[in-house]
């Protein structure tokens, strides 16, 4: 079993690059296991509380869920993995069943910041963008997806983002294997990391 994880910013596009790696590859031969499933349930909150939350610092991620549940994806055997909802900023009463596979991809923007975590990757990756380049993604998919205003978004960019980017998850771009400039645009890289997944599919 291979064990990839892939870091980076918010909005350099590592969903983009997670999705072109699993189209590259033979059906039902990757898992991938979400960072965000894992922060920690914050439904009992007001909604003035939940506005301030900040999910981008690694004290936001239930770290010893993430672990458990991926030691037990390599031992074999199956999990249920929670669904956190960024709209009611809480976990669902329903999981996802997932079953382990040859190839796990733990993706999330802050995976490399968590040492016992590292230790259990095989290939780190940090894909990397320009910082207005991911501030305009993020302004879309925010206002989009998670029901923020313009207004919020760029309140809660300054105030968390920016500076979490800057403390926690630029400086975790040192421990990467591979480093993707460019996000998903750079289909060289993926090609590259996607035929190293191949080799070991191949063994």
């Amino acid at each position: 079993m291979l064990v990839i994880g892939i870091a980076g910013g918010s909005g350099s596009g590592k969903s983009t690059v997670v999705n072109k790696i699993i189209k590259s590859l033979p059906p039902d031969s990757v898992v991938v296991i979400p960072q965000d499933a894992y922060y920690k349930d914050n439904g009992h909150r007001t909604p003035e509380e939940k506005i301030r939350i900040n999910f981008d610092h690694p004290s936001s991620i239930e770290w010893n869920l993430l672990i458990h549940q991926l030691d037990t994806l390599r031992s074999g055997q199956p999990v249920d993995m929670p669904v956190y909802s960024y709209v009611t900023c809480a976990r669902s009463k329903e999981n996802i069943h997932i079953t382990p596979l040859r190839v796990i991809i733990v993706e999330g923007i802050l995976i490399l910041t968590n040492p016992r975590l590292r230790q259990r990757m095989d290939i780190k990756v940090f894909v990397d963008a320009d910082g207005d380049d991911r501030l305009m993604r993020i302004i879309w998919r925010d206002i989009e997806e998670r029901g923020r205003s313009l207004q919020q978004v760029l309140t809660h960019y300054e105030q968390f983002v920016k500076p979490m980017h800057l403390q926690f998850i630029e400086p975790t771009k040192r421990y990467a294997d591979i480093i993707v400039p460019q996000g998903g645009q750079n289909e060289v890289g993926i090609e590259i990391l996607t035929s190293r997944i191949q080799m070991h599919l191949n063994d």
